[in-house]
């Protein structure tokens, strides 16, 4: 059996987030010398770039742009180089320490001297950045439309759109083995029910139905975190209840259904899933020594350093509901690129910001990365060679038809810190659903109280 290397990031990336070509003397396209800016009359302009002198022949424009140095720079990479092709604009990458990052942001914003291009998170971060001073609003550009409403959610503050997705999105899923559902003529569930009937039935045949991996245990919580599309789905407003404190898991239907179909998987699991490692499951999954492991989609990624083309063999599903209607993915959000409002290059960056999401640069983009998750773009379908079918086919529908919802950790600062060792008790049958989501509750309060939050 092939031993699968990859470094454990997966929960990183969950509980938040995942040089470009030398300078060249191609002359911009005449497409790339208008200001697609300004528009037609009627339609949507942009004042702050009306005056601005345009490209002129042979002229190459440079862009600063600041990234963490724990960012994979192959996609950006390959959208500089064909940006500087197209468009005759340079990008200038300058890395810096991931950790130093926001105070480095922060920092050149106040004194005048930032970046033109700066990649940070957003979501409740953006605010700390005072966007409105700093950043350009993108809200008056046609071209910013075809940002998911998902993903403009949380890069918007008081009507202005200040960002465009930097990276493709994670997400958690249940991804299976397509080789075990065809032997077994099996159809993907549409709801909790069925999925539970697809287990049964792999069981009954000496199947391992789902892997488990309790021998690092993080993993134990996907399950459960990976459900919180659906009780968003459910109650809309219970981010804003949870994080007063007046919401709770033990106390509310849906709530209480996460934890519910954690304890559903205890009978299915692997006889040694105590003790099997994530890189062991990865290992299984790929081989058809079990049909199901509940993960997040870089786990794509690390199935085709080990497993080449065969990754396709590894399809995924949102974790189901009652009510296919409801069933929502469950997804990171990748952080933002935004455009520095007191550069002297307005209208380069503008016009580099709408080619970085348009169909060309998404292309070389992923052809460059292979991406694990959906772009936060609408109407794009992938046109690179060697992507991932789980992503393609199976995920990119969520998202198209706006059936995604973020991460808890996206939405609140409060997790309980013993949420690994609760699920595991749940999950391994020593505690009910009930317990589990009674005694989560009291963590959360512990935690909430160390934020000096106002919880009871």
């Amino acid at each position: 059996m092939k031993k699968i290397l990859c470094c454990i990031l997966l929960l990183a990336m969950c509980l938040s987030l995942f040089g470009c070509a030398k300078e060249s003397s191609v002359a911009p396209s005449e497409d790339a010398k208008k200001d697609p800016v300004t528009e037609i009359e009627g339609e949507k302009t942009n004042p702050e770039t009306e005056a601005e002198t345009p490209v002129e022949e042979n002229e190459i424009i440079e862009l600063s742009y600041l990234i963490p140095n724990n960012l994979n720079t192959a996609g950006v990479e390959a959208v500089c180089a064909l940006a500087e092709e197209k468009l005759g604009i340079h990008v200038e990458l300058e890395v810096v320490s991931g950790a130093d990052l926001q105070t480095i942001i922060m920092t050149r914003l106040a004194a005048g001297d930032a970046n033109d291009l700066i990649y940070g998170n957003a979501g409740s971060y953006l605010q700390t950045f005072a966007p409105e001073e700093y950043f350009i609003d993108l809200s008056s550009q046609t071209w910013a439309d075809r940002i998911t409403d998902s993903y403009k959610n949380i890069v918007t503050i008081d009507g202005g759109l200040y960002g465009i997705p930097a990276e493709n999105m994670s997400s958690i899923g249940i991804f299976y083995n397509k080789d075990i559902y065809e032997k077994y003529n099996l159809e993907v569930p549409q709801t909790w029910d069925e999925f539970i009937a697809n287990c049964d039935t792999l069981k009954q045949a000496g199947e391992v139905a789902v892997i488990g991996s309790f021998g690092d245990s993080w993993t134990t919580q996907v399950p459960f975190l990976g459900d919180n599309g659906n009780l968003l789905a459910k109650e809309p407003d219970f981010v804003d209840a949870y994080n007063r404190g007046e919401w709770k898991y033990a106390t509310s239907e849906a709530g209480l259904y996460s934890w519910q179909k954690l304890a559903d998987l205890a009978p299915y699991y692997n006889e040694d899933y105590l003790a099997t490692t994530f890189n062991d499951a990865l290992d299984r999954l790929a081989n058809g020594e079990g049909a199901h492991y509940f993960g997040f989609s870089s786990i794509l990624g690390t199935i085709r350093e080990a497993y080449g083309s065969d990754v396709n063999k590894i399809r995924a599903f949102a974790i189901p509901d009652d009510d296919p209607e409801i069933t929502t993915l469950t997804v990171g959000m990748p952080c933002a690129i935004y455009g520095n409002k007191n550069s002297e290059k307005v209208d380069a960056i503008l016009r580099f910001m709408e080619f970085y999401i348009s169909d060309e640069a998404l292309n070389a983009y992923g052809a460059a990365t292979i991406p694990d998750g959906a772009f936060c773009v609408k109407d794009y379908t992938p046109g690179f060679e060697g992507g991932y079918d789980a992503v393609n086919i199976d995920m990119k529908p969520y998202v198209d038809n706006g059936k995604t919802a973020l991460m808890l950790e996206a939405l609140s600062p409060v997790k309980g810190g013993n949420c690994a060792a609760i699920c595991q008790e749940v999950g391994s049958g020593i505690i009910s659903a009930e317990e589990g989501a009674k005694a989560y509750d009291d963590d959360c309060v512990k935690q909430a109280i160390q934020l000096g939050l106002d919880w009871k």
